[in-house]
């Protein structure tokens, strides 16, 4: 989202009303714990979040109904944990994360920044393989994976969300022991996306991005009996992606 403050005057506080999650990942939140609204804080929801450095920039969160066994920040690599772009949710019998990946549509400087994400997260899911809790990690991961994901596909090759490398490094993410769960249960259809620019009216056109995504482990994954975008509500450029798992 582009802000919790602006995500609330766009009706947040509508979708959560209607759409009753028990875990919400936030990702760009652009607030401090003192910006957050008020009606968001009494929303009855346990609410953790980490900040950027930077004031009104990037910021992750996780609200939850039941309140976290723990809650961890970052990754260990100083320049993504300034950032604010990772914050891991224990519960009894999973990990929720909610992350950020950069963009790199702002420049080279940015890509390459972008890429020494990717390589240091990649480590990061491969701790959590050999824990003995299943993890899903929600968030905007700033790439399409396939063709299927991205409107115009054949005039996407050079755009940083759609390289090659990016796109490979999703591949190579899910052969590591993960699982695209909205995909999974969405196979072979086509129009799906969870990112719309707010230019040329793209949205009503439907001419989107989907990088938005729920990484599950196998065995999370396969609990899950529903997944929606849910391209009604206009709170952001993104679509809120809900996911319903059976856990019980």
């Amino acid at each position: 989202m582009n802000g919790i403050r602006a995500a609330h005057r766009k009706g947040f506080l509508d979708w959560v009303q209607e759409s009753k999650p028990d875990i919400i990942c936030i990702q760009e939140l652009r607030a401090d714990q003192e910006q957050i609204p008020n009606a968001i804080k009494n929303l009855g929801y346990h609410q953790h979040i980490q900040v950027a450095e930077k004031k009104g920039y990037s910021g992750v969160a996780i609200f939850s109904k039941e309140e976290p066994l723990s809650i961890s920040e970052g990754i260990g690599t100083e320049w993504i944990d300034s950032e604010g772009r990772v914050i891991i949710a224990e519960f009894n019998s999973f990990y929720v994360c909610s992350v950020y990946a950069p963009s790199g549509t702002t420049g080279d400087v940015r890509q390459d920044m972008k890429y020494k994400f990717l390589d240091d997260f990649y480590a990061f899911g491969k701790e959590f393989l050999n824990k003995e809790k299943d993890i899903v990690f929600c968030g905007d991961f700033n790439i399409c994976h396939e063709a299927i994901d991205i409107h115009n596909p054949e005039k996407q090759n050079n755009t940083s969300g759609f390289l090659p490398e990016e796109r490979k490094w999703v591949s190579d993410f899910l052969a590591m022991g993960y699982q695209d769960v909205f995909r999974s249960l969405h196979q072979g259809e086509p129009d799906l996306y969870s990112w719309w620019s707010y230019r040329a009216a793209s949205k009503e056109r439907n001419k989107g991005w989907r990088i938005d995504y729920h990484l599950a482990t196998k065995k999370l994954a396969s609990k899950a009996v529903k997944a929606e975008i849910e391209m009604k509500w206009n709170i952001s450029d993104h679509a809120p992606v809900s996911v319903v798992y059976d856990i019980n």
